[in-house]
């Protein structure tokens, strides 16, 4: 099945000390594009988050934003330092007895004498994080798919109606062209006798002209080629893997086997069929840019 490069998917999973949130959003792109938005000091989230998004997206340009909500504040870790601590209390001693004030230091005093104590924030879990992430990222990236194989499954019915009706098309051209041959043999036979007037019309001679002129304007091959690129448009629009590019290429050979058949057809009625094609080729080419 194809996929759309526009959609959107979104996951929020709440876990034991915040709650994650991600939401993608893409776009159509020649190739894969993505900008990532989170908070800085879970920046590192970011290379995980990229090699996923790789693995299960080609094309596209993708935004991906990851919000954690929920924080519970940092958890500090309080350490005495021993060795200050008793520094300043055998200070505080010694300033007692050489200036002969009573000692009436108390712990809590000694509590704001600078670098009694070290507070240091608990460290991130990193790897609890990252996994976390990993897990909302791989549902929100199944929402997008889903989304994504809903349009896709969209623009597939518009494809196949649109490939219908240009097979319609060639097939007027077909019979028309199968006419163009005979048309000239008349035109060039009733020329040549309102010239020769009484005489009588060399059929060899007239054979070879229009045989010259049926080598020109055949276009067999290229309605042969034009039926098989439609063939595999039609099958490709079945592939479960990225056809974008394919169907890219094909558009271009459709519209070059359209092109020869109205240089080699010099015929009206062909030639608004041609333009008719063309128009139709345009529509096809304009949302197949949509497709990964």
């Amino acid at each position: 099945m194809i996929k759309s490069m526009t959609g959107y998917g979104q996951s929020t999973v709440q876990f034991d000390d915040y709650r994650i949130n991600i939401e993608l959003k893409t776009v159509n792109n020649r190739y894969l594009d993505t900008s990532i938005k989170v908070y800085k000091r879970y920046s590192f989230v970011e290379e995980i988050v990229r090699e996923i998004v790789s693995s299960k997206i080609s094309r596209g340009k993708l935004d991906v934003s990851i919000q954690f909500d929920n924080i519970k504040k940092d958890e500090s870790v309080v350490t005495l330092n021993e060795e200050i601590a008793i520094e300043y209390y055998n200070a505080v001693k010694k300033m007692s007895e050489v200036l002969g004030i009573e000692d009436d230091i108390t712990v809590s005093k000694m509590t704001s004498f600078p670098d009694i104590f070290t507070i240091e924030k608990k460290e991130q879990d990193k790897e609890k994080i990252t996994n976390d992430v990993k897990e909302v990222l791989i549902s929100a990236i199944d929402d997008l798919t889903n989304s994504r194989i809903r349009e896709g499954e969209r623009l597939k019915v518009f494809f196949e109606e649109s490939l219908s009706y240009m097979a319609s098309i060639v097939d007027s051209i077909e019979k028309l062209s199968e006419n163009t041959v005979n048309d000239y043999r008349e035109r060039i036979k009733e020329k040549v006798e309102e010239y020769l007037g009484d005489f009588k019309a060399d059929e060899a001679r007239l054979l070879q002209e229009v045989c010259i002129f049926s080598d020109k304007v055949n276009i067999t091959e290229e309605i042969v080629r034009f039926r098989s690129h439609l063939a595999e448009f039609r099958s490709l629009l079945s592939s479960d893997i990225p056809v974008g590019r394919k169907l890219d290429f094909i558009i271009q050979e459709l519209n070059r086997e359209t092109n020869t058949m109205g240089s080699k057809c010099n015929d009206f009625e062909v030639s608004k069929l041609v333009v008719e094609m063309k128009s139709e080729i345009e529509k096809i080419r304009e949302q197949t840019q949509n497709i990964e």
